[in-house]
């Protein structure tokens, strides 16, 4: 086990904080970064529409989710070759680029031109369009990147104001290009193409093993400091698109179906109860704890971790890189999914059907306000027992060390004075 830990520590950890800060992986997290504010307004209005169901004389704020969470897909396009581009150090085309994103995103989700009237589906615009987003910011990105590297007209003569339009025409023209004789001259859907190229994975993320995959995989990573945000790329389409499917079905009068969600995982904070990893358990632990260190550690943390904010336990306490530690994180990142899958599948707690995204809010509050079920407190009872059950053991194994370590120094500061 050891050996293992410092093959993590040593070896693997460093590999992949060298992977993530490679250029075009740093764009696809932060652009899903980007993305957040965007979600979190049409989660707001969700949430505003909670209170609007007991009182319906307030008035309807529909289209702000319409015209934020309801653009994702477009607003993803236009984030993911910005990133790009500033990451690859284009800092010329970080505008230019994105906006032909928009132009090409707006081929790709194949209007229709009638008497001078451009028609398309509306919902292509939103969560179902994330994933063709993310390929069209790509695809200009890459178009843009490598122009960049041709050097073309770098000792011309010509004026820098022309040579500046030059490099932004060509290549627009080779993305709409491209764009064009895809979409309209081979007469292909590239909207439907896409979502159809990755629903394996879209189907994958919505059964059991592959719930339990997006909940253990990051936490994993995150055990070693490497930041969850890395995921985003694949785990947020499959999120959106399942809280959108839940709120088209329930629209329709038909019941909730996709499990996995953002709502699911985060906001609810059943899975990720005091933060990913489930880490509010080891806090209280650490409340009682016989080590002063722990004791006060667990103190300062315990404010964030009610609100499921972990850095300051997980960087402090510390989990990261703590073997001892890091195993009950995994450990609990498996096991909450599962009785979550669960209790969902089996009809004992609701599965939820409203975006709301609105962090951090302590559960079980957030438990009933996502879910709409009161039986989600039972839920968080017994999911809390349970982590703190797993918690227990490799805790107090970990604070007898802290405690032997303490007074060790205790004694060493005693011999010196």
């Amino acid at each position: 086990m050891k050996r293992f830990m410092s093959w993590l520590s040593d070896v693997f950890a460093p590999k992949m904080r060298k992977i993530t800060g490679r250029p075009w992986i740093a764009a696809v997290s932060s652009a899903m970064q980007k993305l957040i504010p965007f979600i979190l307004t049409g989660s707001l209005i969700f949430f505003y529409n909670v209170f609007r169901s007991y009182i319906p004389a307030l008035p309807d704020l529909g289209k702000i989710a319409d015209y934020s969470f309801g653009l994702i897909g477009l607003i993803t396009a236009f984030m993911m070759t910005n990133q790009a581009m500033e990451k690859l150090k284009h800092p010329g085309y970080t505008i230019n680029a994105s906006i032909v994103s928009i132009c090409v995103f707006m081929m790709f989700i194949r209007p229709e031109f009638l008497d001078g009237s451009m028609t398309f589906e509306f919902g292509r615009l939103g969560p179902t369009g994330i994933l063709v987003g993310m390929i069209t910011g790509l695809f200009v990105a890459i178009v843009f990147n490598l122009y960049a590297k041709l050097k073309f007209l770098k000792n011309s003569s010509i004026p820098d104001f022309v040579v500046e339009w030059i490099h932004n025409i060509l290549p627009t023209l080779v993305c709409l290009g491209i764009g064009a004789a895809v979409v309209f001259y081979a007469n292909i859907d590239i909207f439907s193409f896409i979502i159809w190229l990755f629903s394996p994975l879209q189907s994958f993320g919505q059964t059991l093993p592959g719930f339990i995959l997006i909940c253990f995989i990051p936490a994993f990573f995150y055990s070693m400091g490497i930041s969850s945000w890395l995921f985003g790329a694949v785990t947020t389409p499959i999120f959106l698109s399942g809280i959108a499917a839940n709120i088209d079905a329930v629209n329709a009068g038909l019941p909730a179906t996709n499990i996995v969600t953002s709502e699911t995982v985060f906001t609810a904070a059943l899975i990720t109860m005091g933060g990913m990893g489930a880490t509010l358990g080891l806090n209280v632990l650490m409340l009682f704890s016989k080590s002063r260190d722990l004791r006060t550690i667990g103190r300062i943390c315990i404010a964030p971790s009610l609100f499921n904010i972990n850095e300051p336990v997980m960087f402090s306490g510390p989990v990261v890189m703590n073997p001892m530690l890091m195993l009950p994180m995994w450990i609990n990142s498996i096991t909450g999914p599962i009785i979550i899958w669960i209790v969902m599948r089996t009809g004992l707690l609701n599965i939820p059907s409203q975006l709301i995204q609105v962090g951090q809010i302590p559960a079980p509050f957030s438990s009933v306000m996502v879910t709409g079920d009161w039986r989600a407190v039972i839920v968080y009872i017994l999911l809390f027992a349970i982590y703190f059950v797993t918690w227990y053991p490799f805790f107090k194994v970990y604070e007898r060390e802290r405690m032997m370590t303490e007074e060790t120094k205790v004694a060493e500061q005693q011999v010196t004075v």
